[in-house]
């Protein structure tokens, strides 16, 4: 399978100008060849917690953006949008921080970010998910994780042994650029899967997004990735190449829980 991150600007609260902007890159993508095309965390809003107008119904604007998208161009697409679930208590009126998987076949899969970003008051805006979700496309074992979730090592080893690739949007600034790389790779590495992180570029909220989108291999192997500006990265991802990894080197099983 062909994964492309598709790493991009935001416009800040402008559904309708980042649905413009997006749709084109993920044709391209899926022209180059992709089967699943990541997009990053609030793709269609940036990390606008505290605005009015950051909330959404499921299944809303962003997820049908997702879904028309994965249905014209016969891929796969994901990134995550804050969706009111259609089962939440109607006292609290908090979104959940939502990465949406959509399929070409009209499916949709659906993680709620189980890790609310507090030191950006993501916690007092969004409200928290509780349940891992792994995903089996063309063979393959997805896992779906959003940005903060990344520094949470113990959900991974949870998914670890029923998982083949990692996919991680992400809205992580530049100010913190090291951190992001460093727990890509350790993802990567201590897990034995492939890691595909999506990161956001530009401005948004006064802070500053670099990028540092990349696709690393089940041994920490940088496979594709993109320092700055806005760009698609693309890699070829198999379910054998875990296995073998993980036959050659036998860690998952020494671990202990």
């Amino acid at each position: 399978m062909k994964i492309a991150a598709v790493q991009h600007d935001i416009v800040w609260c402008d559904r309708a100008r980042n649905f413009e902007r997006l749709a084109p890159m993920v044709a391209q993508a899926a022209a180059d060849g992709a089967d699943l095309v990541l997009l990053s965390e609030t793709f269609s809003t940036g990390f606008a917690v505290d605005s009015a107008d950051f909330a959404e119904v499921e299944n809303g604007p962003s997820s049908e953006f997702l879904r028309r998208c994965a249905s014209e161009f016969g891929v796969w697409v994901g990134g995550s949008c804050p969706e009111l679930p259609a089962d939440s208590d109607p006292t609290d009126r908090r979104p959940a921080n939502t990465f949406v998987l959509s399929g070409p076949d009209g499916t949709s899969h659906r993680y709620r970010k189980i890790h609310p970003f507090t030191f950006g008051g993501e916690d007092r805006h969004v409200r928290p998910g509780s349940d891992l979700v792994t995903v089996s496309i063309g063979g393959l074992r997805v896992g779906l994780f959003v940005c903060y979730d990344l520094r949470f090592a113990d959900e991974f080893w949870q998914q670890a042994q029923q998982t083949d690739v990692f996919l991680i949007p992400a809205n992580w600034p530049s100010s913190r650029r090291e951190h992001w790389m460093t727990l890509l790779r350790a993802r990567a590495i201590e897990n034995q899967t492939y890691v595909v992180g999506c990161n956001r570029v530009g401005e948004g909220g006064g802070l500053h997004y670099g990028g540092d989108s990349c696709i690393i291999d089940p041994f920490g192997e940088v496979l594709a990735v993109r320092t700055d500006g806005e760009g698609i990265l693309m890699a070829e991802v198999t379910s054998e190449h875990v296995a073998s990894i993980r036959d050659r080197f036998r860690f998952l099983p020494d671990r202990r829980s």
